[in-house]
């Protein structure tokens, strides 16, 4: 189970972000500078328990209308090989040191967790506290394709949110995926991801709006290739 540390980051994760989110082509902010705050978000364990792993929700009510961005993210304590343009920025960490900060769809560690929480071989975990499970987010995977992650083969953004392409499974029955991260989170109806029988899989969870009220969405989905 991740730890979590009760110390400081220098920048700060909000900090970070508001350098980054407007270079996103899903950032709906045009030129001005972001004031993201945080909404939610949960975070998963890495197996090997190297690289942190959170999907941070950030709301930006900067502007004429307010906007919810999901970020999902990792922390390293060295460099991504081949993951330059995915550098979101680095951190002096109170505790850690150094922190390289990813933007997660990039870094094969977070896709291949992502991809087991929908099939349900991985846990999510409180945002905040350490060795909690967080029991609002729940995931699902249907059909062929379900297998651990084989290779990241490309990540593809745009307006729409960032499409991961990906193979699952053993060599000789592997199968290929899109994983598409929904970057600008909107509330769904009461029920439906339970009914949603439109994607192969799916993640969802909460996050708080600035009126204190709640809302759910889709965080992911994953269909075959």
């Amino acid at each position: 189970m991740a730890v979590i540390h009760r110390t400081t980051m220098n920048p700060s994760k909000a900090e970070l972000l508001s350098g980054w989110l407007p270079t996103q082509p899903w950032y709906l902010g045009g030129d001005r500078a972001p004031t993201p705050a945080r909404a939610g978000g949960f975070r998963l364990d890495d197996p090997e328990g190297r690289v942190g792993i959170e999907f941070m929700v950030v709301t930006d009510t900067s502007g004429d209308r307010e906007a919810t961005y999901l970020v999902p993210v990792t922390y390293r304590g060295a460099p991504l090989d081949g993951a330059d343009q995915a550098l979101i920025g680095t951190s002096e960490h109170g505790v850690l040191g150094r922190r390289w900060v990813y933007d997660g769809a990039h870094d094969p560690v977070l896709v291949a967790q992502l991809l087991a929480l929908m099939t349900g071989e991985a846990d999510p975990q409180d945002q905040n506290e350490s060795d909690t499970p967080d029991t609002s987010v729940t995931g699902r995977f249907t059909g062929p394709g379900q297998g651990p992650l084989t290779s990241l083969i490309s990540v593809t953004t745009s307006a729409q949110g960032t499409d991961v392409l990906i193979s699952t499974g053993p060599a000789a029955g592997s199968a290929r995926l899109t994983i598409r991260v929904n970057r600008v989170l909107q509330p769904l109806p009461d029920g439906l991801p339970a009914r949603d029988a439109s994607h192969q899989g799916h993640v969802t969870a909460p996050w708080q709006l600035p009126d204190g009220t709640s809302a759910r969405g889709l965080f992911a989905v994953a269909d075959v290739a």
